[in-house]
């Protein structure tokens, strides 16, 4: 097998500001796995809090000999050797892990959710994000995805009810909430919490630092929604203890190490009760088609990576008002454009 890979930035259609840092541009890198005329696509998408760059991803892939292995569907081996040079280096881990599972895919001429034993998701629908900006673009952003059935909306830069207002004076749809631990005060969250369940906000996602455990866990028992963890859940270890503090959990590749780690913890999440969505950084076709596969197995999708950027290199699943539709191709079902 033969592995190779670039440094590629993404841009976004509407450059948005999120706790207090303005996202004008993504750092990604693509991978490519090669086998018997095959050709596996992975990458790395690499947002600021994951502390990844794109010169640690090509130093960690540098490390990483697939010679050694003969045959790609040895998947797990594969992926325990890949786990094993380093810790951490998750989103690096996640690329080599994608671009595994479409070459199975193609090798077995079947797409990714067969491979897993999963049925085609039908009806699922993504939100589509609204980041915290001026009420012009706000409203510029919902018409054009006017008709979507969920809308993400970023809080926490201290407009949160004037945002809230501006949308719901456009629309009626259900609201997902994401503060990205930009509250710090409990009193202060629950308060806006009973108020955002009056508007028909349907959870709300990280909304104090993940350190502050016990007012999380004070704030999840007293809200009338349920409290999701994002930053606090990284990987399948992360759950057990998230358990008693959050009502669910927001899964996404580039944290998990991939596709095989992110379906061990919808598993173990279904185990013990939580809710789960699963979720995207600003990411091509590529990994969030991989991520859809998954798709029918979880309560909620924040799958709309390719809506906000405007250079993806790959075409890959579409929408319809928000609804996935996956192609019908092998592996992750993806071609470059």
């Amino acid at each position: 097998m033969k592995l190779t890979y670039k440094p590629y930035t993404l841009k976004l259609k509407h450059p948005f500001t999120i706790a207090n840092y303005s996202r004008r541009e993504t750092p990604i890198v693509l991978t490519e796995i090669e086998y018997a005329g095959d050709v596996g696509y992975g990458e790395a998408s690499l947002p600021q809090y994951l502390g990844e760059t794109q010169e640690s991803v090509i130093k960690f892939l540098s490390k990483v000999d697939l010679t050694q292995f003969k045959d790609p569907m040895d998947i797990n081996n594969i992926l325990n050797y890949v786990d094993s040079i380093e810790e951490c280096n998750n989103a690096a881990k996640a690329s080599l892990d994608i671009a595994l599972h479409d070459i199975a895919g193609k090798l077995m001429g079947i797409p990714l959710y067969k491979f897993f034993g999963l049925k085609k998701p039908t009806e699922m629908f993504t939100s589509y994000t609204i980041g915290i900006d001026s009420n012009e673009t706000i409203n510029k952003k919902i018409d054009e995805a006017s008709g979507y059935k969920y809308y993400k909306i970023k809080l926490g830069a201290g407009n949160d009810k004037e945002i809230i207002e501006t949308i719901r004076n456009k629309t009626d749809s259900d609201l997902f909430v994401d503060v990205n631990q930009g509250w710090n005060d409990k009193n202060y969250a629950l308060d806006m919490i009973e108020w955002l369940s009056e508007r028909n906000v349907i959870f709300v996602e990280q909304p104090l630092p993940k350190e502050n455990v016990d007012d999380i866990a004070w704030l999840n028992e007293k809200s009338r929604i349920p409290i999701i963890a994002d930053e606090a859940v990284i990987r399948l270890i992360d759950i057990v203890s998230a358990k008693d503090i959050y009502s669910g959990i927001n899964i996404k590749l580039m944290k998990s190490t991939g596709l095989r780690e992110a379906l061990a913890m919808i598993n173990k999440a279904k185990d013990l009760g939580l809710k789960i969505m699963l979720g995207c950084m600003t990411e091509t076709s590529c990994a969030v088609t991989a991520a859809a596969h998954l798709s029918s197995l979880v309560d909620w999708l924040d799958l709309d990576g390719p809506l906000l950027i405007k250079n993806d290199i790959f075409k890959g699943l579409s929408y319809s008002n928000g609804k996935i539709i996956l192609q019908n191709l092998p592996g992750i079902g993806i071609e470059k454009k």
